[in-house]
């Protein structure tokens, strides 16, 4: 989740012409946790999407105009991306549903078609949109982004796609997952300026069920003659890869696809470079930047080009659109690829339709799914190691593995549905994947399937030996043994102590949804907390709570008493955690085991020094600062630094004794609040504002505090590059602090380019926490506490849902909105 000022919301709000109320059973389903009635000024409709089941949905257009398309209509679950998603040539033929509710906050970056062709933009998967058609919730003409130059609807006009919004994509996306994916039609108004208002008034484009029964006369068809006609068409019964494929070979190297931190060339035992040929069945631009980027050629042919002549030393089949056994030529070249004698035969690896191409080619068999994957959070299992991955897909159709010859074996399964995401040879080094490891759109955490494959072809070059390819992780049997699943009877949860600001009713949430996680596992749990006022505390929730402060004393007297087996002090915010860094020494003697994240963790993200000391080992950048333990050393180095700064104190209660100082008297002012409750301060370069995000996550303009913030949620205007790297950042470190549960991660990022810097890791849940879990309707407070226990992540049912993971991230169609109630000393007037 994410989350950004106000400003963003009200501008993706279209001009208003006359009122359509939204309620707020068309916004919420089962799994949203708003309970809303809202009223959205828009245009009136004057376009329509017709299902081929009957079903029809009003729109206002916007792109293109003059012209009507048909194709088959799918859903896509993405928060971010949609410049890579509609030059994805995986969408060719498709009417695109994107289910996040606000399209085009951050607009499209400039594009040159020529310079296109010879390059590879970074922003775009291809040299032009490929979906026939694009349906929305609500569309913004007004953007914010350093990169845009110009509007979504812009560029959808260039590129002749038109699109329409003011649609119910919520009750769209049920219907195709209820129904399966089925063809659509887009049919715009003839007239589109004057469409819906010829009289003045506003009025559906459809007659409805209650006039036809006053007249019987009108028939149900005659809005049609309004619309510009299309047939319907159904793209899976053509070859949409011979319209998306190169038409001939080309060359790709580091020279003519420069890429940051390119690795050094890799060559053949012969000296040549290493060249991989990749088949395009309609390739992406960044697979193409994935190979070059890491020392490797890539000689990129059509998809009826006969590879067979040329000389390689890896085959790489691309993702691409449509039923895959209309590639007939294709599959037969793979084939013979697959059968040469093993002197000969070169490692191969397929993603997307590339998968589904493999598999046919070594004998198996494909099928259509009902409605398909398309989206960004998509758990994938891997079957030797058991780890869960989160991955980007599109795609309709699906590898049988029951059909799976000898010799060939499931490598991923879908953590969701069961799907096949990967096969792999037993024998020899071929292997692929139904997701997309390369992403844009997506994240990137299963990008290292590129290096498996390079890797295999390198030693393959250099050795000739002919064996199956080795992925990292282990095995599953070694990493159970890695993380054991905790061995614990009776629980001991610290909540947050007394009324006071910073602790409290704040994280009550927390301790409650940590009770109920540890009962369902069938642990007898004991809850220490003074304030009567809480659900945590309430009777018949915990097995015993103690109303008692939460200070080291009491915390070690309950200890002693009850001999717990173990101990949670994530869930009562910064008191708990001090109360734990101070009884840290204590747990071992007591028989007490700390679950969760490590004591020592703790001590590294409050400590301001040590904080800054771990992410610089692993080369990320936090804002320049120094730590003080006096005031005189914090205006030493607040001098060093530059004014203005900001003053954050350590091991503090809702951020109390932290804020802006524009000179020496300010700064002194704040350390004298900061130094009375707490032994050190954190003096940090301004970066008053640059975006705030918190990975759980806070996107506002940079402040003091969170509590302060207004928040809207999801993010508005971050773009699929931005949302991934910080998202990437968040994962690398929290790996490297060993944070297990929940946490978050707080950064400053540059408004005007991709600059970023950490400013802080909580390691436990936060006052954002709970926003983060009601606004998203996942309970992170019940999954960090079952994560404590050693419970996999994949193993913990989505509460929701009950059938799906807990092993996704969340991805919303509605928007969240939190103003918090300042003090009114905030205003100087």
């Amino acid at each position: 989740m994410s989350q950004e000022n106000e400003q963003a919301a009200s501008a993706a709000l279209p001009p208003a012409t006359s009122s359509v109320a939204v309620n707020g059973a068309a916004l919420n389903g089962p799994s949203s946790p708003l309970d809303l009635d809202i009223h959205v000024q828009l245009p009136s409709a004057n376009s329509l999407l017709e299902l081929a089941d009957g079903s029809k949905y009003e729109g206002i257009s916007f792109g293109a105009t003059g012209k009507s398309v048909a194709g088959e209509c799918v859903f896509q679950t993405g928060m971010v991306g949609y410049t890579e998603s509609l030059t994805d040539p995986s969408y060719s033929g498709q009417i695109l549903v994107l289910t996040y509710p606000l399209i085009g906050n951050y607009g499209v970056p400039a594009r040159d078609v020529a310079a296109s062709l010879a390059q590879l933009p970074a922003e775009f998967e291809s040299y032009k949109i490929h979906i026939a058609g694009l349906v929305i919730g609500y569309y913004s003409e007004e953007f914010s982004h350093f990169l845009a130059a110009s509007s979504l609807g812009k560029w959808l006009e260039e590129n002749g796609v038109p699109a329409i919004y003011g649609v119910d994509t919520r009750a769209l996306t049920k219907r195709i997952r209820e129904k399966g994916s089925m063809l659509g039609r887009l049919l715009l108004a003839k007239d589109i300026g004057g469409f819906g208002s010829r009289d003045g008034r506003s009025r559906s484009l459809l007659i409805s069920p209650e006039a036809m029964s006053r007249n019987p006369s009108v028939s149900s068809e005659t809005w049609r003659e309004e619309f510009i006609d299309v047939p319907w068409s159904d793209p899976n019964r053509i070859n949409l890869v011979s319209g998306v494929s190169i038409t001939e070979a080309k060359l790709y190297t580091q020279t003519n696809v420069p890429t940051p931190n390119q690795r050094p060339q890799k060559n053949h035992p012969s000296g040549r470079p290493l060249r991989v040929v990749a088949v395009d069945v309609g390739m992406k631009y960044n697979q193409i930047r994935c190979f070059t980027s890491r020392g490797v050629e890539l000689k990129v042919v059509p998809w009826d080009y006969d590879f067979t002549t040329e000389t390689y030393d890896g085959l790489f089949i691309s993702n691409g659109p449509g039923d895959p056994t209309m590639l007939e030529t294709t599959i037969a070249r793979l084939r013979s690829a697959l059968s040469l004698p093993n002197d000969k035969l070169k490692p191969v690896f397929g993603i997307c339709l590339g998968h589904q191409l493999l598999a046919l080619a070594a004998g198996a068999s494909t099928r259509k799914m009902k409605y398909g994957n398309r989206g960004h959070n998509i758990p994938c299992q891997d079957a030797f190691s058991g780890r869960c991955y989160i991955t980007s897909q599109n795609h309709g159709f699906e590898v049988d593995k029951t059909t799976l010859p000898a010799g060939w074996i499931e490598l991923f399964k879908n953590a969701n549905d069961g799907s096949n995401e990967g096969i792999i040879s037993t024998e020899k080094p071929f292997f692929s994947v139904q997701f997309h490891p390369e992403s844009t759109p997506g994240p990137r955490d299963t990008e290292f399937l590129f290096d498996v494959f390079i890797d295999a072809v390198q030693k393959f070059a250099e050795t000739g030996a002919v064996e199956p390819v080795k992925l990292p992780g282990g095995t599953k049997a070694e990493n159970e043994a890695r993380v054991p699943r905790a061995n614990v009877q009776k629980v001991l949860i610290l909540g947050s102590g007394g009324l006071s600001i910073g602790q409290a009713g704040e994280f009550d949430y927390s301790g409650s949804q940590a009770i109920k996680a540890l009962k369902e596992e069938g642990i007898y749990t004991i809850m220490v907390n003074p304030n009567i006022a809480t659900i945590a505390t309430s009777k018949g929730l915990a097995d015993k709570v103690y109303f008692l402060p939460v200070n080291p004393d009491f915390v070690r007297k309950i200890i002693e008493f009850e001999r717990p087996d173990g101990i949670y002090v994530t869930f009562g915010g910064q008191t708990a955690l001090n109360v734990g860094v101070k009884l840290k020494d204590e747990f071992a003697a007591l028989g007490c085991k700390v679950l969760g994240t490590p004591i020592e963790t703790i001590i590294t993200t409050e400590d301001r020094a040590l904080f800054a000391q771990a992410m610089e080992e692993i080369g990320e950048k936090c804002a320049e600062s120094a730590t003080a333990t006096s005031p005189d050393e914090a205006a030493q180095a607040a001098g060093t630094i530059g004014y203005p700064v900001i003053v954050r104190a350590a091991y503090a209660l809702g951020g109390l004794g932290s804020g802006f100082a524009q000179d020496e008297a300010q700064l002194r002012a704040l350390c004298e609040k900061a130094f009375a409750t707490s032994p050190q301060v954190l003096v940090e370069k301004s970066m008053k504002g640059w975006k705030e995000i918190e990975y759980e996550v806070n996107f506002d303009p940079l402040g003091i505090h969170t509590g302060d913030s207004i928040v809207v949620a999801p993010s508005q205007t971050l773009s699929d590059v931005d949302y991934n790297m910080l998202r990437t950042t968040a994962i690398n470190v929290i790996r490297h602090l060993g944070v297990v549960g929940e946490c978050n991660i707080q950064y400053a990022l540059n408004p005007t380019s991709q600059e970023y810097c950490i400013i802080e890791v909580n390691a436990r849940l936060s006052r954002s926490s709970a926003l983060a879990s009601k606004a998203t309707g996942y309970p992170l407070a019940f999954i960090a506490a079952k994560l404590g226990l050693g419970i996999p992540l994949d193993e913990i049912k989505n509460s929701v849902t009950k059938v799906t993971t807990a092993c996704f991230e969340p991805s919303l169609d509605y928007c969240v909105v939190k103003i918090p109630r300042w003090d009114l000393k905030k205003f100087q007037r």
